[in-house]
């Protein structure tokens, strides 16, 4: 009986590495890391990737997009009944986005201390070094959207990269 388990061992390891592909792979998280327009526009995003980079994360794929109003109201679709919907579905419209696949362990925990707190003004003060304190101007106009959890980490990266199979995303991306 002893034999089986370290093939037991193996098979559950296989497991829990499959249930959740384009999240975690081989001990590694993925999450969703979106340069927003006023990152692009303001010249932001080769600065905004050498920090992630520089912080351990490794960029495994990258898109850039210009949302319509369809597209931005389908991903940011929780906060539709909230009284600044148009006004952020309006800002993110507003120039291209660029989506990216970042991975790391504890990859969405990691890059929400990274991008720092939602208000751009706070974060200036209380996380000075942070990608927000960096680039943002306020609450909306925060330069990047980072997932708040594995759950919603899946699901972004899917709405981004739904053409994407997960082990082929590192293939794709181009070394920075």
């Amino acid at each position: 009986m002893s034999g089986f388990a370290p093939h037991i061992v193996f098979l559950l390891v296989l497991v829990s590495v499959s249930l959740s592909p384009s999240v975690r792979c081989l001990g590694k998280e993925r999450t969703l890391g979106m340069i927003k327009p006023d990152g692009v526009s303001g010249n932001y995003t080769e600065e905004i990737k050498r920090i992630i980079v520089d912080s351990g994360f490794s960029i495994v794929n990258e898109r850039l997009t210009q949302l319509d109003k369809e597209t931005a109201s389908a991903f940011y679709e929780e906060h539709s009944s909230r009284s600044f919907f148009p006004d952020l579905v309006s800002y993110m419209t507003s120039g291209p986005v660029l989506a990216m696949v970042l991975e790391k362990r504890d990859a969405v925990s990691d890059w929400r201390g990274l991008i720092g707190p939602t208000d751009a003004q706070k974060a200036k003060i209380s996380h000075p070094h942070s990608i927000r304190a960096l680039c943002g101007k306020d609450s909306q106009r925060n330069c990047v959207h980072g997932s708040d959890s594995i759950s919603s980490a899946e699901r972004e990266i899917k709405f981004f990269f739904e053409d994407v199979v997960s082990d082929d995303i590192a293939s794709q991306h181009d070394e920075l």
